[in-house]
Formats: C-alpha cells, structure tokens, sequence
C-alpha cells in the first residue's frame, strides 16, 4: 500500500515537473551526435534514461590492432559509485583513437569516464596516458586514481572528431565509459566580459574548454538524469571557505525562465531555484558585519578560466532594491551588481553573467559576494557556477603532453623522433624551470627590500619596556622608539600555533588572537586572511597610521610579521574587548550611564586628537562600536586604522576618495558626493551616540521598517523631544533629564545631513564631558541650550581654558611624543560651570 501511494505521488510529481517545464520554456534539446559506449562491455548498459552501447556495437569507430577488454565483479566498486559503465574497461597497450562522425559541425560534449580497478596483470591505478583530439591534448600524463569523469567541450569544424589514446613508455591506457554529444549552440557564445583588463573576450567559439568545477549553490546533488544536457551539478558546501558564512534558501517552485534569456539548458529549476545567501544569524544577527561569502577552487596556473554565475533573486521581497559586489579573488568584476537589472525587475528570473579571466598564477581561485555600501539592506546570494579551463596557445588543457600527428604509425624511425622530442622538451623544461627559479628569488628579494617601509614608533615618550625571549632565542626589546618585526615563530608561540579557541574576534582583515609574550605581557594578535578583500594596503595603512600616533585614547601597535607571506599586526591587549560587545549581542552585565559617558568621552578624545593632532588631519574613516575597545579599566581606545585617510590639503575642503565604511555608520553627505571630510567620522560618531544609549544594532532588518535604521529612528524621536521613550530599558529612571537632552542635542548635531552643520569633534568632546557633570551634579535650574559659543560666554574659567587647550594643542604639532592633546581634564571648568548655574 506504501508502495503504490509512493508510486502515485512520483507520478503527480513528475507530471507537475514536466507542465513546469512546459510552461517554463523547456528547450527539449535533441543532439545531432549522441555517441554514448560502454568500453569493455558485451552488451548495451541502461544508464538512467540513457543508452550506452556495447563495445562490440562501437568497434567501427576503433582503429587499433589489439582488443584488452576488462570487467570486474560489481562489489568492487563503492557503493556510491556503482554505475555499471564503471565495471568493465577497453585497455590500450599501443597508441589507439576513436574516430566519430560528426553530423552536425559545431560544440560538442566529450565525456570520459575512468574508474581504476585490477585485471589480471593490469593494475589500472598505475596507468599514466594522455588523451588528445585532432587539435588539442585533453589530458597530459593522466593518471586516474579513483572513479572520475573528464568533461570537455570542443568546437568540431571537420566532418570527424578523432579521440586518441597515447600509453606513456612502459605503460597502458583504458577507458571505462566514453560520451560524445552535440551542444546547443547557444550555451556558449563567442564573447564573455573579461576580468583583467576590464573588456570584451572574443573567441570563445575557438576555445577548448574543461568542465573543472559545475556547483549548484544552496542546493544538493542535481545528477545528469535531471539536467537537459546530461551535466552534474554538485553542492557548494565544500568549496566554501567559511561554511557558516552563507545559508541555503530553497524556492525552486519559483523560478521563471525569461523569453529570450536563460533556458533549463542553461541550469536546471533546482540550481535556480536553490541559493546560498549571507548568513547574517552566524554573525550573532548583526546586520552591520561587513563579510564576503568566498568559494574557493583548485587550478591550473597559467591557464585562463571561463566562468558563468547563474543568479535569480529568490531572496529579495521586491525588485531593485539589492545591490552587491562580486569578486573573482582581488578583482571587483561587477561593483553594485543589480540582480534585478537583467531580470528587467521581475523577481525570481533566471539568468547568467560569463568572465574570463587573466591566466591564473597560483592554484587556488576564488569567487566572492559581498554586500555593497549602497544597498538598501546587506545581502548578497549566488546560484549556481560553472568553472572551465579555456587551452593555452598551444591548444592545449594540460601542462604536459603533445598532439600527435600521426597516432597509429610506429617503426624505428618514429620512435627516434618520439625519443628525441621527449629528450628536447626535458631540456627546455629544466631551462624554464631555472629561469623561473631566478626569477622568482629575485622577485622575492626586491618584495623583501619593499616591505621595509617606515618605523614604528613604540610607545612614545611614555612607553614601557617590553622584552621578551623566545625559544629560539630571538629577543624583542621595545624600550626604544625604532621599529621592529616580530618573528613569526614568536607569535606561534605566543597563540599557541594560532589556536582557534584564543579567537576574540573576526574583521574584514581576518582573526584576531589572544596571545602572550615570554615575559606575560598580553597582546592582539590580528592575523591577516589571504582570502579577505583586505589586505596589504590596510596592512600598509595600519603601521603607517599607529607607527605615528601616541595617545592614551587609541590603541597602541607593537610591532607586525611579514615573514612567510603573512600579515600580522601585534597589539596592546585590550582586556574588555569591544563597546558594541557591552551593548548588545552578549551575556555580558550591562554598563552604568556613567561607563557610558565615559567611554564615549575617551573615545571622542581620540578621534579630537587624529582630527587635529598634526599638521593634516586624519580621518578614521570606520568609526563604529565594534572599533572602540575597552582596557581593564574600561577606557576606551579607537582601533582600526586599515581604512584611515590623511585629510585634505590646506587649500582644500575635501579628500575625493571611493566610499569605505560601514552600514549604517556612513555619512550620507560621503556616499553622495565621494568627498570626505572630519565630518565623516562626527556623522559616525553620532550613530555611535545613539548606539550607546538604545543599546541596539545600528541596522536591524528584523525591526518593523521604520525601526531598521537607528539613527533615522532615533532622530524622529529625539526631534519630538522623547528620546527617553526608547534608551536601554536597563537605564530607565537612571538617566538625569538635563544629561540625556545635552547628549541627545549632541547626537543630533552629528548626524546633520551636510558636514558644516556638524559639529567639530573638539565640540562633541565639549558637550559629552558637559553631559557627564550634569549627570553627577546636582542642578536647581534647566541649563542654558547646547552652544560652546554660549557656554563659553557663562564663566570666564571657559575662555581660559579655550587658550589652554589652544596652546596644548599647538605644542603637541612639534612634539610627538607627548601624551594626549585631549586628555587636559574639563572637570574643574565644568564644576565651577556647573556651580554658576546652580547658583
């Protein structure tokens, strides 16, 4: 009964997928070639809904003088492999080829399937050959160890297409399944976008290519039964590179096929209709990560890659409001790529966008979506890849190997030439390899010589001594000002070999570790990713930046590692982690309004001090709460300098620059108009205002819509004058009403939407160290409304400490090591300001 009710349910379905289809723009592709055998085997072998013939049945299209046909019991091979066609081989001893007879000229599918297994004095898995066509080497000293299938696609001009076999010396070839079918014309054209330089390929007509990756993204296996074209299309979770980055969303119902676009030939519904998407929820649901969702694929160096990216926006509740960047490993191929722009704004349309690439010069490739700036929310998806190798000038799709020219002849004469071929082609092999040799350590010494850029100034003049000895027996002394590298093997040691549980937190750049010196000294270890978006220019900017800067309000650097292509950065240890971890998205105890004021205090000092602490102001450029560290005593400490710009010149307004950032932090006036000002990071600064009083994420897509975006939210409140109706429920009646409308009024200001209205960050330093002593004092009378100009016309103890901080600020230019330009204390010109208001 089970059984009939399982049955009539397939039926229902397949009937619903074959309407579908119909209705979807189902092609129903029907080859002009379709050659399909099974090596080896006596009679025709059912392969799902295929046919593959006998061996005797396709001897017509063999030219060879010798017939090694090889079967093995079918509980030989592995269960998830138990196809028949893997059962029995064809052996090669001598050069032999299959010659088929095209109907049809144009692309064409060549299949092989290979599955290594003994028969009797031939032990497969010690079979090295090549396979070459008429025009390209296919495969180059193949050596298969394990059941695989080689998939090609050639474009055949001549009326036959010559599969040849070639032994190595001493060796034997064999083929377990073989495949030769015709390819719509369609699939691929003669152009694609290329990636570096940015332009248009053309002649991809001419191009062999090698399937080395096809990835249904989100999905699970698609087998060829299920595919028009008799592909597979494997799951994508282990090519990711952090799995827990991207979650699968699976809407295949949906798809919709457009009139003169994409078609199932293309991909199947179940690629178009499955997707892995940014997994916000791994990142505690902060909306605000800034994080790529990598795939990475092993390759060929020196050959180009062909690859398609399927994409149909299952994901968005309306069109066009989605944008994000796509990379192919450092490029940005499509900056704000709009999902729905091809789509013509119809949601859950198929269609793909085709790259190639610059000869690749290692073996890994990766392919990356992160969210972009100008979004309206932060996501990013993709649906399905396909991965080719296109042959080099040499027509060929492997390292190694040749074309042979005549394939069947043999005699004394052939083998001298064969011998002095492979004798020539050692020669310039060694050659090139030497050279290469050269090259490369020259290139490694002039890398080394560039990696020498500045000094790091350790400390300042109120540094501590910091020398440790490791096992080595390196010594690191940072009792001087001059810079120094820190070994690799120091840090090592210092993390453990880098030990995943001394992770205290993850960044653009990469993991950040817990470690600790020789001598006890605690520090930050932060790792750079060879993966990441970011890298040596961050790398460059953060030494550059904190090799100048010495302040008791940002964090200190004590030194980096370039050894072994590594970027490390070594820091003061900050005890208490991050702001943004006190606020929200952890267990920890929650923090006084007090600890609160405090640390926005120190924070705004050590922005005061980048903005005016030398000749040309710096701008962070990534002001957040996630860059605003707490030490054991909970002072703050601005970190973060990967992003940092030195500002504009004295007869300038603005630095003109690419929008960098985070969400919901940006200054809306720098998005718009690319110009970046101080004012920037005062327009973030104001975000972290609000962020530390709601006690909430800064964008929050699970809110009601006009809830998502904190600083939007909580200016409508703060301009009805109710900014209590929505603080930390944990400093409900904890707050004075004159001390949250100081700081609320200061917020407001920063978030102006030009950058003169804004405050300077002196300013902002001004009124918080105003709000704190009206937290603490006790006031009889409302104070006067938030002006410095105002304040200052109150207490002549203002305008004196006007001059004073004037002059410190001045000094401060020409001494570099002094302290803290900010860190003079406003406590006693407040009080007494504070005590002429009471009075």
């Amino acid at each position: 009964m089970m059984k009939e009710s399982w049955g009539f349910g397939c039926l229902v379905k397949g009937l619903f997928i074959l309407v579908l289809g119909v209705l979807c723009g189902v092609s129903g592709f029907d080859p002009a070639d379709n050659f399909l055998i099974d090596c080896g085997s006596s009679k025709d072998t059912d392969v799902g809904n295929r046919v593959f013939v006998s061996d005797k049945s396709s001897t017509k299209y063999l030219s060879t003088s010798q017939n090694i046909l090889a079967d093995t019991p079918s509980n030989s091979i592995t269960k998830s492999d138990d196809s028949p066609i893997y059962q029995t081989a064809r052996i090669f001893t001598q050069q032999s080829r299959y010659t088929f007879p095209i109907s049809q000229p144009g692309r064409h599918w060549i299949r092989l399937y290979f599955y290594p297994f003994d028969y009797q004095e031939y032990d497969m898995g010690t079979a090295t050959f090549s396979v070459s066509t008429q025009e390209n080497v296919l495969l180059g000293n193949f050596s298969p160890k394990n059941v695989t299938v080689k998939e090609f696609s050639v474009n055949v001009t001549s009326k036959d297409l010559v599969i040849i076999f070639s032994p190595k010396s001493y060796s034997f070839a064999y083929i377990n399944a073989l495949e030769i079918v015709s390819v719509p014309d369609v699939l691929i054209t003669d152009d694609a976008s290329t990636i570096s330089p940015a332009g248009t390929f053309s002649g991809m007509y001419a191009q062999a290519l090698e399937t080395v990756a096809r990835v249904n993204m989100g999905g699970s296996l698609v087998s060829f039964e299920n595919d028009t074209l008799w592909r597979t299309w494997v799951p994508d979770r282990s090519f990711l590179t952090q799995p827990s980055s991207a979650k699968s969303v699976n809407k295949i119902g949906s798809v919709k096929y457009p009139k003169g676009g994409a078609t199932p030939d293309f991909a199947p519904q179940t690629v178009y209709g499955t997707c892995s998407e940014m997994n916000l929820n791994d990142t505690g649901n902060d909306p605000n990560s800034n994080f790529n969702v990598t795939w990475t694929f092993d390759v060929d160096p020196g050959f180009q890659y062909f690859i398609r990216l399927h994409f149909c926006d299952i994901v968005s509740t309306a069109a066009n409001q989605l944008l994000f960047n796509i990379y192919v490993n450092s490029w940005n191929v499509a900056p704000d790529f709009d999902p729905g722009q091809k789509a013509l704004g119809i949601l859950a349309t198929a269609y793909y966008s085709d790259y190639v690439t610059p000869p690749a010069k290692s073996n890994r490739l990766n392919v990356s979506v992160g969210p972009s700036p100008r979004s309206a929310y932060p996501d990013a998806f993709l649906n399905g890849l396909e991965l080719l190798k296109l042959n080099n000038s040499q027509g060929r799709l492997s390292q190694v190997g040749s074309i042979p020219t005549n394939p069947i002849s043999k005699g004394k004469k052939n083998i001298g030439v064969i011998v002095g071929v492979s004798v020539g082609v050692i020669v310039v092999l060694v050659m090139v390899g030497v050279l290469f040799c050269m090259h490369r350590r020259r290139k490694q010494e002039q890398l080394a010589q560039s990696k020498i850029w500045i000094p790091l100034s350790i400390n300042g003049g109120n540094s501590h001594t910091m020398g440790s000895k490791y096992s080595n027996g390196t010594t690191i002394s940072a009792a001087s000002n001059m810079s120094y590298r820190v070994p690799f093997a120091a840090l090592l040691e210092a993390t453990s070999n880098f030990d995943e549980s001394l992770v205290i937190g993850i960044g653009g750049f990469g993991k950040v570790y817990r470690g600790v010196l020789y001598d006890g000294t605690k520090v930050a270890v932060k790792r750079g990713n060879p993966k990441s978006q970011q890298g040596l220019r961050e790398f460059r900017t953060e030494i550059e930046m904190l090799s100048q800067f010495r302040h008791r309000h940002l964090v200190s650097l004590m030194g980096y590692c370039d050894e072994k292509n590594e970027m490390i950065l070594v820091y003061e240890y900050m005890e208490n982690g991050t702001l943004k971890s006190h606020l929200y998205g952890s267990d920890l105890p929650s923090m006084s309004w007090k600890q609160r004021l405090e640390i926005c205090i120190g924070s705004a000092r050590g922005l005061h001090y980048l903005h005016t602490g030398y000749a040309k102001a710096v701008i962070h450029r990534d002001v957040k709460s996630a860059n605003i560290l707490l030490d054991e005593s909970f002072m703050a400490k601005v970190a973060d300098f990967g992003l940092s710009k030195t500002g504009p010149e004295l007869d300038q307004t603005h630095v003109s620059t690419a929008v960098k950032g985070s969400f919901g932090y940006l200054d809306p006036e720098y998005f718009r108009r690319q110009q970046l000002t101080e004012k920037s990071d005062v327009y973030s600064f104001g975000v972290v205002l609000f962020e530390v009083l709601c006690a909430r994420p800064v964008i929050d897509p699970s809110l009601p819509r006009e809830m998502v975006n904190l600083a939007e939210w909580a200016m409508k409140w703060q301009k009805k004058g109710q900014l209590e109706q929505i603080i930390d429920p944990n400093l409900v009646g904890k707050i004075r009403p004159d001390s949250l409308r100081k700081f609320g009024e200061t917020a407001e200001k920063c978030l102006a939407d030009f950058g003169v209205d804004r405050p300077s960050m002196g300013d902002v330093l001004w009124n918080l160290e105003y709000a704190l002593q009206l937290q603490e004092a006790v006031i009889q009378d409302d104070p006067e409304e938030n002006s410095t100009i105002l304040i200052g016309e109150l207490s002549p103890q203002v305008n004196d400490f006007s001059q004073v901080d004037a002059g410190a600020s001045a000094a401060h230019v020409g001494t570099p090591n002094l302290d803290d330009v900010s860190g003079v204390s406003m406590s006693r010109v407040f009080s007494q300001l504070v005590k002429s208001e009471g009075r």
